[in-house]
């Protein structure tokens, strides 16, 4: 299908979207604490999106059933939040929040460390944290897709973790999910060739263990096969002739 070429009277719109989704999932990272339920986070996302003019993108999607996805652990993404899932001393989670704000998307998140994390769980999450940020350094005018799998997958595999090859980035704008694919493994020099104007969500999925996942029978829930911890950082990004605007950065602090 046609990629959308974004004009720059949609651009503003665009960054009003993904500053949104970072402010929403910022304020959603200064609450967590040992002993919240996932389903908190659900509730905070959706208080703190209305406060903010937008929707949950994510609410009712193909009939998910939340307005954040909350992935623990060896869950890799799309966790359904629960009230009886609670965050535990060492736990990680990624937080993926999508708002929709006059008429356009923004898409972004993040892995957090909950109390005292073990060095397996603190290696995983800088590595999937540098992996998302290599991926959006190959991206320019004029590169190719396949760039941006192989930055992420070359990281991944030099510090001994492993790419989700399943799951990937994709086109948003007018609607949260659109054309391109983008995948997190692929050769340099192949692919479709990125234009001026494209946008679209680079979000690897970054395991301790192997790639392998599997969907649980909610239909919605992915887990690695080998229960190895997980973890994610999304950003959606504009292309543009020098190289690209990240949509979705947010310039506070979000460490915990």
């Amino acid at each position: 299908m046609p990629v959308e070429i974004f004009s720059s009277r949609d651009h503003d719109a665009l960054r009003r979207a993904g500053r949104v989704a970072a402010e929403t999932l910022a304020f959603v990272a200064s609450s967590l604490r040992v002993g919240m339920s996932t389903g908190d986070l659900d509730r905070l996302v959706r208080e703190d999106t209305a406060r903010r003019g937008a929707v949950p993108s994510q609410l009712g999607y193909r009939g998910f059933p939340a307005a954040v996805c909350t992935s623990r652990n060896h869950v890799v993404c799309h966790g359904i939040p629960r009230a009886d899932e609670r965050l535990a001393d060492g736990d990680l989670v990624n937080v993926d929040v999508t708002s929709k704000l006059g008429g356009f998307h923004g898409d972004t998140s993040a892995t957090f460390l909950v109390g005292h994390a073990s060095p397996e769980a603190q290696h995983v999450t800088d590595v999937a944290r540098r992996a998302c940020d290599a991926g959006i350094g190959a991206v320019r005018d004029g590169a190719r897709l396949g760039d941006i799998g192989a930055a992420i997958s070359t990281l991944a595999r030099r510090e001994g973790c492993s790419v989700v090859t399943e799951y990937g980035g994709h086109g948003i704008g007018r609607a949260m999910h659109t054309d391109p694919h983008v995948p997190h493994v692929g050769v340099r020099g192949t692919g479709r060739r990125l234009e001026a104007g494209m946008v679209f969500t680079i979000e690897p999925m970054i395991n301790l263990g192997g790639p392998a996942v599997r969907v649980l029978d909610d239909g919605w829930t992915v887990v690695t096969c080998d229960g190895s911890l997980s973890a994610q950082f999304e950003h959606t990004v504009l292309v543009t002739r020098d190289g690209c605007e990240v949509l979705t950065r947010y310039f506070g602090n979000m460490a915990k």
